[in-house]
This record gives C-alpha cells, sequence and structure tokens, in this order.
C-alpha cells in the first residue's frame, strides 16, 4: 500500500501487538488513535477501550477504518487532520474522563502534533507515540547534552516522558530509512509547579532557544553566563521571572 502524506505505517504484526499492549496494558475508558492508517493497530486497540476514536485524514483510510472497527460499541473513526481535533471536546463527550492517546506520528509534522497534544494538556493523561528516533532522543535530553533544546524544554514541561522501545525500519511499510522509538508521556504541566503562566513562559523558552549554544545573557539582557541548553525548566523559570512580565 501507498502511503499518503508520506506515512510509514506499522505492518508487522508482532509490533503492532507490542505497541498495543503498551499503548492499552489494561482496559482503558477513553482511546484517541492517531494516525489509523490501514487499521492493524486499530484492530487491536478498538477493544482495549470504552470508547475509542481513530482519526484517519485519508478518506480512502478512514472508509477502511469505518469498515473494520466503525461498528464496534463505542468506536468512532474521525475523518479529519489530527491538528484540527479538539481532544478537550472528546474528553468531555467521555464524561470528563482524561484521555489516553496512541499513535504512530508522521514524521514530518510530529512537533506541530505534539504542540497540538499539549495544548489540550488538560484533557490528557498520557501518550503512547511512535517518533523517529533522533526526535525521541530530544524529548528526552537532559540539560548540558547535546540534544537539549527546545522540544526537550517544551515536552519535560508537559509531560514525563519514558522510552519504552526502539522498532527497526523493517516494521514498517514503507520502511523508512531510520530507526523509530515509541514513548510514554505521563502528562504533568509542570506551570504551577514553577509559577509561571504557560502562554508567556512558552514565548520565553522559544526566544531563549532560538540561537542555540549562545549566551542568554546577551539576548535577554541579563548578566547571565549561561546557555539555554545548560539550564534545567527550574532555572529557566527563575530566569523568566527575573525578567518580569514580557
Amino acid at each position: 500500500m501507498k502511503a499518503p502524506r508520506g506515512q510509514n505505517f506499522l505492518y508487522q504484526p508482532g509490533w503492532q501487538q507490542r505497541v498495543a499492549e503498551a499503548a492499552a496494558p489494561t482496559p482503558l475508558p477513553a482511546l484517541v488513535e492517531i494516525g489509523g492508517g490501514p487499521g492493524g493497530l486499530s484492530r487491536l486497540l478498538a477493544p482495549r477501550a470504552e470508547r475509542f476514536w481513530v482519526i484517519e485524514s485519508d478518506p480512502g483510510l478512514a472508509q477502511g477504518l469505518r469498515d473494520q472497527v466503525g461498528k464496534q460499541a463505542g468506536t468512532t473513526v474521525i475523518e479529519a487532520d489530527v491538528l484540527s481535533v479538539d481532544f478537550t471536546a472528546l474528553a468531555a463527550l467521555a464524561g470528563g474522563e482524561p484521555l489516553q492517546v496512541a499513535g504512530n506520528l508522521p514524521y514530518y509534522i510530529t512537533s506541530p502534533i505534539l504542540l497540538h497534544l499539549f495544548h489540550h494538556a488538560a484533557a490528557i493523561a498520557g501518550a503512547v507515540l511512535m517518533v523517529q528516533r533522533e526526535v525521541a532522543d530530544r524529548m528526552l535530553a537532559v540539560p548540558g547534552g547535546r540534544a537539549f533544546g527546545l522540544l526537550s524544554a517544551t515536552t519535560q514541561f508537559y509531560a514525563r516522558p519514558q522510552r519504552l522501545f526502539d522498532l527497526p525500519p523493517g516494521a514498517f511499510r514503507p520502511p523508512p530509512q531510520v530507526h523509530s522509538t515509541l514513548l510514554r508521556l505521563e502528562f504533568a504541566p509542570q506551570a504551577a509547579a514553577l509559577g509561571v503562566e504557560i502562554e508567556p513562559f512558552m514565548r520565553f523558552l522559544r526566544r531563549a532557544f532560538a540561537a542555540k549554544r549562545k549566551q542568554l545573557g546577551p539576548r535577554l539582557g541579563l548578566a547571565i553566563t549561561a546557555r539555554a541548553e545548560q539550564l534545567s525548566l527550574a532555572e529557566l523559570a527563575a530566569i523568566y521571572k527575573q525578567l518580569g512580565p514580557n
């Protein structure tokens, strides 16, 4: 099958089973799958949730999903771009139950999808997501490491990420040129703990990481010799509060 929009679908049944078990090891009240594709993973996830939504933007694939899982009780196929889906509204449909999210994210829009999920963090309890291994390394990176940057700080502001396992190119059709990683994100926004407001602090982080490897002081008007990628979220929040409203 030719994958639309450059996607690489999880194909091997053994890997599909491992991912499904990681995403829903026990029955879940509300689960959303991003990018159902040809339905291999959807068929395993649908019976594991009381309410199950699968999002697919391609009309042909969406129809295939309706044929495969759409008639199961509690299952809905959403034919839409994931970036247009209101996850907060889905949680409301589940009686306010926080959502669990699963998905094999298209590599070229991984960051926009993550930011969209983070925007709805109050409605999401956790996510099990497949991403490019290099992206996973950045999401998991710690301050002081070469991979630590804006994606690391943003992810760790909203969630606690954990690497589950890596997958080889051969697990997908068509095989990508890179390895993939399955991550678990336990959503736990840090705004209250850090004493910051979300949107202004996100704007600050974008400024702080805008020129990687350069000292913060000259860019922010402060006597700071450290670089953003050397600082923890708590240290970045302290600098943000020192700057005042912006």
